[in-house]
């Protein structure tokens, strides 16, 4: 349907690992296989030319998580999503191999996006709209009013600590979505999983069958001229306030009370 953000995962490994290529051979912690951690890991290990089933050792468990056997020194790389990346490195653990928002090819594409039950889609079209309205406008406010949303991601025990939830939104280009290709970014995963045998069809046939970009062009043309429509009220408005200050100004003096912008 659309996208969200992008920049949200970062890839760890220990000393000795450079790059993708040298994650052959080695153990890499992921929650299970078929996770958001195990796809992406095997996107960029496609991308490299390495065959993710056989190349990787991979170990999968909820308990203890993957960042601390990482930390810990018994898995040689995990990817990590926010609030985990703000947390090692506040431990002092920072080797970082990929990190998607400056990283080619990564940093290109969305990492999130949103998706909608095709039924669902074809039988409310405006609540659709409604609903990938407000999560592009929830994007608009991380990048606005970090602070607030931090709290709103504790108090929903998102996180525990604020501090890293602060972060971790300051991280994020949650701004710069207009940037990015939705229809792009599908393709380029698409044809990743594909090569890995993560998924039977071809990418031409999941973007035909499987793709809807009807509401996120409207809302980006909508949302364009919602914000060229503010920026210029803005405008007026500090233009108004400038002279109406220098109409003050110039006003004569009388009775004992000057004037001077605009204050009494």
């Amino acid at each position: 349907m659309g996208g969200e953000h992008i920049g949200c995962f970062e890839l760890f490994a220990r000393e000795g690992i450079r790059g993708i290529p040298d994650l052959k051979g080695k153990n890499v912690g992921v929650q299970a296989l078929g996770s958001p951690q195990h796809l992406f890991i095997t996107t960029m290990a496609v991308h490299v030319g390495l065959d993710p089933a056989k190349d990787i050792r991979w170990v999968t468990g909820v308990s203890p998580r993957p960042m601390e056997l990482f930390a810990a020194g018994k898995i040689d790389a995990f990817l990590g999503f926010p609030p985990e990346p703000q947390e090692l490195r506040a431990r002092g653990i920072a080797r970082v191999i990929v990190n998607s928002v400056r990283d080619r090819p990564w940093s290109q594409y969305f990492c999130c996006m949103l998706g909608a039950n095709t039924e669902f889609v074809r039988k409310h079209p405006i609540a659709t709209k409604r609903v990938l309205r407000a999560v592009i406008k929830a994007a608009e406010l991380c990048t606005a009013q970090p602070e607030w949303a931090a709290q709103r991601i504790v108090d929903g025990g998102f996180s525990k600590q604020y501090d890293f939830a602060l972060q971790a939104i300051k991280d994020l280009p949650y701004a710069r979505w207009r940037d990015y290709d939705a229809e792009d970014t599908i393709r380029y995963y698409a044809l990743r999983l594909y090569e890995a045998k993560m998924v039977k069809s071809p990418p031409s046939r999941l973007m035909a069958q499987g793709t809807d970009w009807r509401f996120w062009n409207e809302l980006k043309r909508e949302l364009k001229s919602w914000r060229v429509c503010l920026l210029h009220c803005i405008c007026r408005l500090v233009a108004h306030s400038d002279a109406s200050r220098q109409r003050s100004i110039r006003q004569p003096r009388g009775r004992g009370i000057s004037v001077v912008g605009g204050q009494r």
